[in-house]
């Protein structure tokens, strides 16, 4: 029994790890001191978060004197990513910046994720999504190199993988084709799970059709995500189907999600809306729009391309383990 109580009061992983973590952030602030792109900070605990329908939150109270009206606390929120804040920056003149810190999200547990987890998050004032693309290939050479066997970067067209692994068209949603695909593929629960959602229809057959395909690549970026996929992006102006947007997987793992970021503030409340919209659908929490977010967009947000990467999984990566368990001092079991 002893021997129990010590083995929970000790960190999951081993210092070697801990050492590679610390060389690992040594090396990005590195990279970005030598580019003069800005290292910040912005809070973690907010008055709002994202209306994003498959993200969940942590909340909490902030206990104040009793004002006026006799409001006593405030609903605060845990950031599912430094976004907002980071945007509100750029809109205030702050030029190209980076941040690491902590994010959070509810109900995200396993050997890929955790509630808490360290978050790489940078922006590009004036670069092109490409530009920020061949940013993203270069730290990443730099942070593997050493550790691992760098292949050449590999960049696919999301719409010429999708049909080439499914034959389906990413683009325009027919559900009948879509159903067919999934009763041929031993995947029929997908018609009920997804029935007309398009863009379910796309996260479900691209997570278990489409990425495994990128398992034997050591990095791939996947660009020109779907339209109903847009999130945060751009809408590319030559395709309006498409999403300026791309993805990083590093043998098959999903690292980082990158925009040309949508500048077009009555846009992105729309987006808002439908978002809320949905979650209220599906009955989960209502949240509410950020205010001071929409009103950094209404101020005018420089062009500019942003990327976020998930450092515990690219330590995985890097060190060649299984769970992020084995990168991390302290994971959910042990916090």
């Amino acid at each position: 029994m002893p021997e129990q109580k010590q083995a929970q009061w000790k960190p999951a992983c081993d210092f070697e790890y801990l050492r590679l973590r610390a060389t690992v952030l040594s090396a990005i602030r590195t990279f970005f001191e030598q580019r003069s792109v800005l290292e910040v900070e912005t809070p973690l605990l907010c008055h709002a978060t994202g209306t994003d329908p498959q993200l969940d939150f942590f909340s909490s109270y902030y206990h104040c004197v009793p004002n006026k009206k006799g409001i006593k606390d405030k609903e605060m929120f845990l950031q599912t990513s430094p976004e907002f804040a980071m945007k509100r920056l750029l809109a205030a003149g702050s030029g190209s910046i980076f941040q690491i810190c902590k994010a959070f999200r509810n109900g995200e547990s396993g050997r890929l994720h955790n509630p808490e987890f360290t978050i790489l998050e940078w922006y590009r004032v004036g670069f092109s999504l490409e530009q920020l693309m061949d940013e993203v290939a270069e730290l990443l050479v730099q942070l593997m190199q050493g550790y691992c066997h760098i292949e050449p970067v590999h960049r696919f067209s999301y719409q010429e993988l999708f049909e080439q692994v499914t034959g389906l068209n990413p683009l325009i949603f027919c559900h009948k084709s879509y159903a067919h695909y999934a009763s041929e593929n031993a995947m029929s629960d997908a018609i009920s799970i997804c029935e007309n959602d398009h863009a379910m229809w796309l996260d479900l057959l691209f997570s278990f059709k489409v990425q495994p395909v990128l398992a034997d690549k050591q990095i791939s970026m996947v660009y020109g995500y779907p339209a109903v996929q847009s999130s945060l992006a751009g809408i590319n102006q030559k395709n309006a189907l498409i999403a300026d947007r791309f993805e990083v997987f590093i043998n098959g793992v999903e690292i980082g999600n990158g925009f040309f970021e949508l500048l077009d503030a009555k846009e992105q409340e729309q987006r808002f809306d439908q978002e809320i919209s949905s979650r209220i659908t599906k009955g989960l929490p209502v949240v509410e729009k950020d205010k001071l977010f929409l009103a950094a967009l209404q101020s005018g947000l420089p062009e500019c391309s942003g990327v976020a990467l998930g450092l515990d999984r690219l330590l995985m990566v890097i060190a060649n383990v299984e769970t992020l368990n084995d990168v991390m001092a302290f994971p959910f079991g042990k916090a």
